[in-house]
């Protein structure tokens, strides 16, 4: 009788947190905030200029980053921004200047995701844009596996829908 119970104990200690149905093992899945922690790199949206260009352009570039305790970092940069003819950020002139704010925006701050709903809420405490600070932004995520976000800012300040795809940064 110990015999087997302590047979029985080893077995489930092996096991682990894992569950067998029909001799399949099926481990229990992460939660969207486990899978969202890490580095993504933007890979494209459809977010337009009022011209109906693309607002960040072909070859834009941009990290998003969200921490396991519940800070982020987000920022995309159109590649195709003209450098600096004086070569100092304190000597631009107003057209470098507006190129390269019409060009970039950057924010950070801290999230929150509820997992019923898919959403992501973001409370911004700095940014590029600074009207922005303060903002309390929601998107819906639409798309999510171990090398792909995609999300849905479902309503922007000019009432557009905007999906943007994001690849894990390795």
């Amino acid at each position: 009788m110990k015999r087997h119970s302590i047979l029985v104990v080893f077995v489930i200690a092996a096991l682990g947190l894992t569950l067998s149905f029909g001799g399949t093992v099926v481990a229990q899945q992460k939660s969207i905030k486990e899978q969202l922690v890490g580095t993504w790199g933007y890979v494209s949206s459809n977010a337009t200029r009022q011209d109906g260009n693309s607002l960040w352009g072909e070859h834009a570039n941009g990290l998003f980053i969200l921490t396991e305790s519940g800070y982020f970092s987000w920022q995309v940069f159109r590649s195709d921004r003209p450098k600096f003819a004086s070569n100092n950020r304190l000597n631009a002139t107003p057209d470098e200047l507006k190129a390269t704010n019409q060009g970039s925006l950057a924010y950070f701050g801290t999230y929150s995701v509820d997992e019923a709903n898919n959403t992501v809420t973001f409370r911004t405490q700095a940014s590029t844009f600074p009207n922005s600070e303060g903002e309390v932004l929601k998107r819906v995520v639409t798309k999510l596996t171990a090398d792909e976000l995609i999300y849905t800012n479902p309503a922007t300040t000019l009432g557009a829908r905007i999906d943007a795809v994001w690849k894990r940064v390795k």
